[in-house]
């Protein structure tokens, strides 16, 4: 008995998703990262990704190949036991969890991903520009430690040049991220809590309050401006003029 085209679709198709998926993934190229925070990120990504898009095709096929190689299976019987099979699989498994738990480890041990890590290296590096921010319903303050500088909604940082956050908020829980250089922070009421980044691209991204904080939450935004080094000192100065 032949098998009639319309039967033959639902391979072809879940063939075709493979092909496209698979292409998808190797063609694509991810923009470039504006910190180093998100730079450590993709990194993890990108390599989680070649680790995850051979299984994905692997299951892929053995589950197209059991399709079409058992269609017409009137008498199925059970699988037999295949230790070498199983204490394989299990051996493959195994060292595919140990690379993923260390490629995570080294990026949280980075410390521009978990500041604690940098113990008090902040106060000892002379470079390194301190900002304490301020959260409450609903917006951001921004005083920059040393200038006596404080801005409402606008976090301007120089390039290439580390720079330190400390976060405290007047009121209730908040969290500072900012998706484009990869910070995101809780803030905890009778805390302060700390971000490291270096930004790496001018430019302007945004920053929002990531946890609901009351009916205003939606309007908790703001603007962080990366700089270069001479726009930075003279907005600064701008700065201490007005005040």
């Amino acid at each position: 008995m032949r098998r009639s085209p319309s039967s033959e679709l639902p391979t072809v198709a879940a063939v075709g998703v493979v092909v496209v998926v698979t292409a998808v993934a190797l063609l694509s190229t991810p923009a470039a990262a504006q910190s180093v925070n998100r730079s450590a990120i993709d990194d993890l990504n990108e390599q989680l990704l070649y680790v995850a898009l051979p299984l994905v095709l692997f299951v892929e096929i053995t589950l197209i190949y059991a399709l079409y190689r058992f269609r017409n299976n009137d008498d199925p019987q059970p699988t037999t036991k295949d230790p070498a099979l199983e204490i394989t699989w299990t051996a493959a498994t195994g060292v595919i969890l140990l690379f993923v738990g260390l490629s995570a480890f080294f990026v949280l041990a980075n410390p521009y991903i978990t500041p604690s890590v940098a113990g008090q290296t902040d106060a000892a590096n002379e470079n390194t520009v301190e900002v304490e921010v301020v959260a409450y319903q609903w917006g951001w303050e921004f005083r920059y430690q040393g200038e006596n500088v404080t801005t409402q909604s606008r976090l301007v940082l120089p390039r290439d040049r580390d720079v330190a956050i400390s976060l405290v908020t007047r009121d209730v829980i908040h969290s500072f991220y900012v998706p484009k250089l990869g910070l995101k922070q809780d803030v905890i009421p009778g805390q302060t809590t700390r971000l490291r980044t270096r930004a790496t691209e001018t430019g302007e991204y945004r920053l929002y309050c990531a946890e609901l904080c009351g009916v205003g939450h939606t309007r908790m935004h703001g603007t962080v401006s990366v700089v270069s080094q001479e726009e930075y000192e003279e907005w600064l100065d701008d700065q201490r003029a007005e005040n």
